[in-house]
C-alpha cells in the first residue's frame, strides 16, 4: 500500500471539504461511487457540500476512499488548514 501525506486541508467556496495530497493523484476515485471525486486542476479530493454529514465524517470518508484505492492518507505535520474553524481542526486531528 502507498503512502501520501495530506499538505493542505480546506473548505472551498462551494462549502465543499477539500485534501491535497502531497504527490498522489486520485483520477479514478469515483469509481469507488463514495462521493468522494478528484478535481484535476486544483488536484485535491473532495467532498460534497455537507447536508446530513458533518466535516469530520467527510472527512473520514475521503481517507478511507482514498485507502480503498491503495493509498493510506495521513496529515502532515506543516499542512496548511484553509477557511476550517478551530474547533473542526482539532475534531479532525483527532481521528
Amino acid at each position: 500500500m502507498e503512502r501520501d501525506e495530506i499538505i493542505e486541508i480546506g473548505i472551498d467556496s462551494e462549502e465543499r471539504l477539500y485534501l491535497v495530497p502531497k504527490s498522489k493523484e486520485f483520477p479514478f476515485i469515483y469509481r469507488e461511487a463514495k462521493e468522494v471525486f478528484w478535481h484535476p486542476e486544483r488536484k485535491c479530493l473532495y467532498s460534497p457540500k455537507p447536508k446530513e454529514w458533518s466535516y469530520a465524517r467527510w472527512y473520514s470518508q475521503i481517507v478511507n476512499t482514498a485507502k480503498e484505492q491503495s493509498c493510506i492518507l495521513s496529515i502532515s505535520k506543516n499542512v496548511k488548514w484553509v477557511a476550517i474553524p478551530e474547533s473542526l481542526k482539532f475534531e479532525i486531528l483527532g481521528l
